[in-house]
């Protein structure tokens, strides 16, 4: 047995450092946390007037096997190495793991060791350098934490008594949810503001190639319209009158500017950054870049080189760089790209006043990687993130891109004085531009100037008008926030910090509180329960939910890190917010009824007003004399249709399938069969260590709402629908439960045994077709094959079967019990049914035709379910 146990979070993360660590050392992976609150309970100490807020830690259940080992294996080495990563969250896993092994080893054999990244330089030099626990790390962990809990403890039951059960409220979730609802709701606000802008198309004279100037002003004045950035006029009175007045003007340019303009490179990415330019530049949901970073962290084979850690830890809000890898960078910019890409001296970059500043910038472990040359070992998604993180980091220390740029000013004179201008840009020495370029949420103006290509003018050249393009536009509203966008606005806000953005994001689409319009960036659309619960918390708990209060909250969490404040001030401080905002909504809410809007729509039983209310698949109407408490009471509900339709289900022509990612690893996930049908499965299964992802096709896959179709209930009148039930898709009357008609499938033939009811196709609930009576259950016709409405020409037997096999289809008489051809029933299993030779009593069986060719089911592909995986044979 090995002297040393070191032990880390994840089985890729533990091959990797044994490679480092060799012989003397035995690596084995936690598999994640292995302690936490428990699921049935609060879990946290708020008895009493001071409650101490002692969380109750346990065992995660299912994680007592891994306790065992990790037990048996300390109390036989010398040394036990805690190394989770070097976060808060990591930290805390350390403290959980030193908890349950300091009986089961010898005093002061427990070490804490952290590394940036995975590297043999950057792993011996944590062993060298091992510490006890950070006590202040573990606290601020555990603090967010016990406040997570607190809140979803005591304010989800209030949603689940005045809204639905299963809803769930959260400290950040909620304040993140309120961002997307009050964007909508400024965007419904909203009203456009009408402008004109003027480009006019322009000849120099006598020579020279045309160009476009744009409008900025009148006799030296800007021209302005309120709420519009850009130079124009506010009607079309106005345009029509410029216009009149510019075609008979006289064209010449005033004034050319030209200056050398520079563009410094971007900072290394820091975990947001990182998680916004991997969303417009690869379509990366933050979920999928988060899980792809970590595998790049923790180690990828690279062949003869074993697994290799590519970049440095992934979660950190610093553009700190260390002094060893600017060194090698500026090597290899110099050696690969030569001098003059390289700047005298190394470029510096401030992190933001609130950076807990723990880690480096995301980079590269070794620059000398370079993507393309070890591309081949990695997945497609792992490439292109590592030769983003690369390139962003080598372009951070190379020169600024340098520009010529010219402004043209021009002068339209007719009985006033109209300014044009125009600016071209054309890039003189491309610097970090060789390398790589900012994504942007939109063009700005230098995109523009450098598409402008502007022919050589001068001050007082005459210019030729050739025509004018007067174009009318509306202010559009703010754009709805898409995954980058909204993860840049709560690190602007200091809401979360760059370990959450993920679980936040994932969180609010899990609850259905948004859902994603479809394209490549979809942006998020609240839905009409997550515009419910956000009002009725933020109107309720204005502190507790408040944006300002959470970002405050998020200091005093990196104040208890840095050991300047207690946890228990913090959260006696907010407990006391919390039982006040508590108390005051309980009293608010006391009088309201479980969540129903009022209407101007009657019910069609009795009269009484409809109110609107909130079910399992969205709003419906109900009838307001319903009480569950009185007998007789109405019950008459109704489907609302003018419910906003699902546009995370039909995005329009924006619409794309989306890939499925493994929430482990961020492998593809790919579509396998298993005895209980088609399920996703990550493609690691088979690797060494395997990542054993599953998702059954029925988990987290929303309903359609019912369609309406153009057809009317035969027994009521009233409209069809197209519903989804457990079994599929099914037909049936919108006013359930007044009328329970449901549509049969029926083949157009009467009962045998009835003669009342039709015989109808149905789905079993393991998916099988069967026939049976439309009369059921006064009629129990049932038949496992299709029922043909012809007499059986040997016994009489009103009606035959048709059955498909795989030499062909047959009709068979029912009473005939012996098998027809390949039939998969033997005499064994037919002596288990009871049946004898003597109760064959008919053999009729008659071939009508071929079996039909199965349906070859399409491969997955990598835009449907990933890339293939080779599968072992047997």
């Amino acid at each position: 047995m090995s002297k040393s146990l070191v032990i880390v979070e994840s089985p890729a993360k533990a091959k990797t450092i044994g490679k480092y660590l060799g012989k003397d050392f035995t690596v084995e992976a936690s598999v994640g946390h292995i302690m936490d609150l428990p699921k049935s309970k609060i879990g946290v100490d708020l008895e009493g007037t001071k409650p101490t807020f002692e969380p109750e830690l346990i065992v995660i259940p299912g994680k007592e096997k891994v306790v065992d080992r990790l037990k048996k294996l300390a109390a036989k080495a010398d040394s036990v190495y805690l190394a989770p990563d070097p976060d808060r969250e990591g930290e805390a896993i350390a403290a959980h793991l030193a908890d349950v092994l300091k009986d089961s080893v010898k005093k002061n054999a427990i070490h804490r060791v952290t590394f940036n990244e995975i590297t043999p330089k950057a792993v011996k030099a944590a062993f060298e350098h091992a510490r006890s626990v950070d006590q202040d790390l573990v606290d601020a962990q555990q603090t967010r934490r016990v406040l997570d809990r607190i809140v979803g403890y005591q304010i989800s039951p209030l949603l689940w008594d005045k809204v639905r059960r299963g809803l769930s409220a959260g400290r950040v979730q909620t304040v993140a949810l309120r961002l997307i609802v009050e964007r909508e709701q400024e965007i419904k606000a909203f009203n456009p503001v009408e402008y004109w802008t003027i480009d006019a198309d322009l000849h120099p004279s006598p020579k020279g190639q045309d160009f476009t100037a744009r409008f900025i002003g009148i006799d030296g004045q800007r021209a302005r319209v309120e709420t519009v950035d850009a130079p124009s006029l506010p009607d079309q009175k106005l345009t029509d009158a410029a216009v009149a007045q510019l075609n008979k003007a006289v064209w010449s340019v005033r004034d050319v500017e030209r200056k050398e303009r520079k563009r410094n490179p971007a900072a290394p990415f820091t975990t947001s950054k990182l998680q916004q330019d991997a969303s417009r530049q690869l379509g990366f949901n933050v979920k999928r870049t988060m899980g792809v970073a970590q595998r790049l962290y923790e180690g990828i084979d690279l062949g003869s080189e074993g697994a290799v850690g590519l970049i440095t830890y992934m979660r950190t809000d610093s553009t700190r760089v260390a002094p060893d890898a600017i060194n090698a960078v500026r090597g290899w910019i110099k050696g690969k790209l030569g001098e003059k890409y390289l700047p005298q001296t190394p470029n510096v970059f401030k992190s933001k006043k609130d950076a807990q500043d723990a880690h480096e910038a995301i980079r590269p472990s070794n620059t000398d990687l370079h993507p393309d040359e070890i591309k081949k070992y990695l997945s497609d998604e792992q490439y292109k993130l590592y030769k983003l993180i690369w390139q962003r980091f080598v372009a951070s220390q190379m020169m600024p891109a340098i520009f010529d740029q010219t402004t043209v000013d021009i002068i339209a004179k007719a009985d006033r004085s109209y300014d044009f201008r125009v600016t071209g840009s054309v890039v003189k020495f491309e610097g970090f531009l060789k390398v790589y370029e900012e994504s942007k949420e939109k063009k700005d103006e230098d995109d523009e100037a450098l598409s402008n290509k502007l022919p050589s003018l001068n001050a007082g050249d005459k210019l030729t008008l050739k025509t004018l393009k007067p174009e009318q536009h509306f202010t559009e509203p703010p754009p709805r926030y898409n995954e980058a966008s909204l993860v840049k606005e709560l690190e602007e806000q200091g809401i979360g910090r760059p370990s959450t953005y993920a679980s936040i994001i994932n969180t609010i689409q899990d609850r259905e509180y948004v859902q994603k319009m479809g394209g490549r960036n979809g942006r998020f659309v609240p839905t009409e329960i997550g515009t419910v619960v956000t009002g009725l918390l933020v109107k309720n708990f204005p502190y507790i939910f408040n944006t300002k209060y959470t970002a405050k909250l998020e200091e005093e969490l990196d104040d208890i890190e840095d050991g300047k404040e207690k946890w228990t001030t913090l959260l006696g401080g907010f407990y006391g917010h919390l039982q006040g905002e508590l108390a005051d909504a309980k009293t608010q809410m006391e009088d309201i009824k479980r969540m129903e809007i009022k209407t101007d729509q009657t019910c069609d039983v009795c009269g009484s007003p409809l109110v609107l209310k909130w079910g399992k698949f969205g709003t419906f109407y109900a009838c307001s004399a319903y009480d569950k408490k009185k007998k007789g009471s109405c019950t008459f509900t109704k489907e609302n249709f003018e419910a906003k339709p699902n546009l995370a289900l039909s995005g329009g022509d924006e619409a794309e399938t989306e890939e499925e990612f493994c929430e482990n690893c961020g492998r593809v996930m790919v579509l396998r069969n298993g005895p209980w049908g088609p399920f996703m499965a990550c493609p690691g299964y088979n690797e060494d260590p395997p990542c054993k992802t599953v998702r059954r096709l029925n988990q987290k896959v929303q309903q359609k709402p019912p369609q309406p179709l153009d057809e009317k209930c035969p027994k009521c009148g009233e409209q069809l629908l197209l519903r989804n039930g457990q079994y599929g898709e099914f037909v049936s009357c919108s006013g359930y439960p007044k009328c329970k008609y449901i549509k049969q499938n029926t083949i157009g033939m009467t009962c045998p045994k009835c003669h009342v009811g039709d015989v109808v196709e149905k789905k079993a609930r393991r998916g099988n077709i069967f026939y049976s009576c439309s009369e059921y259950p006064k009629c129990d016709f049932t038949a496992n094959y299709k029922p043909v409405d012809k007499k059986c020409p040997e016994c009489g037997n009103s009606y035959l079967m048709e059955k498909t096999l795989k030499s062909g289809v047959y009709l068979v008489c029912p009473n005939n019990k012996k098998p027809a051809a390949d039939d998969e029933e033997t005499p064994k299993k037919r002596a288990k049914k009871g049946a004898t030779e003597s109760e064959v009593a008919c053999s009729y069986t008659k071939r009508i035709g071929d079996a039909p060719v199965a349906e070859e089911r399409p491969l997955p592909t990598a835009k449907t379910h990933g890339p293939l995986v080779e599968q072992p044979v047997g």
